[in-house]
């Protein structure tokens, strides 16, 4: 089936933006969801989030940064990601700062207030620089929709964020520029979605409150009939219908934004940990063990997702750690990629993670180093550009010294290594020397049990992924063997496919066809007291 959706105007595509009442309302998973299922009805569509605030970000094909969510819900898509999808990403490099990557590309570093409009010193040219993006990005959207049938457009954060209102371009700032109706996203399980579906759009202006054309409650548990009542009464005191009812299921999340929220202590991916095959039920042709993966939890870390094939593997415990203690029964150590290496090794210090670490490579177990762990496993580290901290000493366990270039390295690489063809992607500053090692590991080197590399993505690749686990289970003494036939992605398009199953059997995909082939409802009723 091949349907073409187009906009009342009949020129572009439509559009639709999916807002949430709060930030983690499920925004990401609703716009990938709403994505797998138009293209599973034949309808060319796009996924657009005009600014993104996330530490995992991805390499297009053309050498551009995204987010990784934009990059997933264009796998939902089944279209190749490009920077039309995520013109503005903003990487935090502390509470206050950021780098700003627009169209693909960093063009700077800015302060909260500098890029929001601030004028402190020093930041005065990028006063009001929010506002002038607005026009990037709705030229961003118009090619997306000159292009597909219809874009589905995430928003950030909440859209009554009233502070923010006269500089937004992602959430009703987007809506108003591009004529598109929005549909908000509230989450159930947090409690409160009702009031929080009322204040959402009591606190929009009148103008902003004419785009608002319903509803979608997120991760529901239990009976829906209970809800309904309640749902009625609401769209009673709004005038907006609720569009669907997706109820609460686990594992559904794609890759998340913002690393900055993981829990540290114990915390474990989403992903459904299968034990080793056969585990318990006699023979055990893939081995008898599980493997522990301790992924250290360092500061502003970034591309966390580099765990999430590993997660996937049958007998393969994946958690996040933050104490010494927790890395004691662990076949793997992960130091994963950080927007601040430096700070990320000084707390490594601290905390005394880094002599633990020593002491694993002195005994031979397993340890690997992704982007900037792979930076803090070498001898020195000389940055004049992220902490513009000088001359720093590594952890030491690889051959390596890594310099800060002021030209973010964005490529994505593909080669060899242990015997199997390996895809990645990088994205980083530091330039590494590497000046020994045993042997040659993905542009990085492996020096005893401690591998290091700039390459993110790597172990999606599934005949590599297999290898180095084996070579884990050997150094680590474990009788694990990889499960033979886990096809990473494979279970990515599952996982997407849920998603379009969720919104194609619990949303009301006729209302949302209405609103990107029609356009904006007329009528809309302004709900009171309005913006301040």
């Amino acid at each position: 089936m091949n349907r073409r959706l187009k906009a009342a105007g009949g020129e572009v595509g439509g559009g639709l933006l999916v807002a949430g009442t709060t930030s983690d309302a499920g925004k990401s998973v609703v716009t990938a969801g709403i994505c797998r299922w138009l293209v599973r009805q034949g309808v060319r569509v796009a996924p657009f989030k005009a600014q993104n605030m996330s530490l995992n970000s991805f390499v297009t094909r053309e050498g551009a940064e995204i987010g990784r969510a934009q990059a997933m819900q264009a796998a939902a898509a089944r279209v190749e990601p490009t920077a039309l999808m995520n013109p503005v990403l903003l990487k935090p490099g502390s509470d206050r700062s950021s780098q700003v990557v627009l169209l693909g590309k960093p063009v700077g570093e800015l302060s909260a207030r500098g890029y929001f409009g601030g004028t402190s010193q020093g930041e005065a040219q990028y006063a009001g620089r929010r506002e002038q993006l607005l026009g990037t990005v709705t030229d961003c959207l118009q090619e997306l929709r000159r292009t597909h049938d219809a874009v589905i457009c995430e928003g950030a954060g909440s859209p009554a964020e009233i502070n923010l209102r006269r500089t937004d371009i992602v959430n009703m700032g987007l809506a108003r520029a591009a004529r598109i109706p929005a549909v908000v996203v509230g989450d159930i399980d947090r409690g409160g979605v009702f009031a929080s579906f009322f204040g959402t759009t009591a606190l929009l202006s009148k103008e902003d409150q004419a785009l608002v054309a319903g509803y979608l409650v997120n991760k529901f548990r239990g009976d829906v009939t209970l809800l309904e009542p309640g749902l009625e009464m609401l769209r009673g005191l709004t005038g907006r219908q609720t569009l669907g009812v997706l109820p609460f299921a686990h594992g559904l999340g794609i890759d998340e934004e913002d690393g900055l929220r993981v829990s540290l202590r114990g915390a474990v991916r989403e992903s459904v940990v299968a034990p080793p095959a056969n585990a318990g039920r006699g023979p055990q042709p893939h081995g008898a063990d599980v493997l522990r993966v301790a992924v250290c939890a360092v500061p502003l870390m970034s591309n966390f997702t580099d765990v999430d094939a590993l997660a996937a593997e049958p007998g393969v415990v994946v958690r996040f750690v933050d104490r010494p203690e927790e890395l004691a029964d662990a076949d793997l150590v992960v130091l994963p990629g950080t927007r601040g290496t430096v700070r990320a090794l000084a707390w490594l210090r601290e905390r005394g993670l880094a002599d633990a670490i020593a002491r694993r490579a002195a005994e031979g177990r397993p340890v690997l180093g992704i982007c900037g762990g792979f930076q803090m496993l070498g001898e020195r580290i000389e940055d004049e550009v992220e902490s513009k901290a000088g001359v720093v000493d590594g952890l030491g366990l690889l051959p390596v010294r890594v310099r800060f270039a002021a030209e973010k390295t964005l490529a994505r690489p593909a080669g060899r290594a242990l015997g199997e063809p390996v895809e990645g992607y990088e994205i980083h500053h530091g330039v590494a020397e590497v000046t020994g090692g045993e042997e040659e590991f993905l542009d990085g080197c492996r020096t005893g049990s401690v591998w290091g590399t700039h390459w993110h993505g790597s172990l999606e690749s599934d005949g590599f992924r297999r290898a180095f686990l084996r070579r884990v289970a050997a150094d680590a003494g474990r009788a694990f063997v990889p499960a033979p036939d886990t096809r990473f992605g494979v279970l990515r398009e599952e996982q997407l496919d849920r998603l379009g199953d969720l919104i194609e059997e619990h949303a009301d995909t006729g209302a949302l066809l209405r609103l990107l082939e029609e356009g904006v409802p007329e009528g809309l009723p302004f709900v009171p007291p309005g913006a301040p």
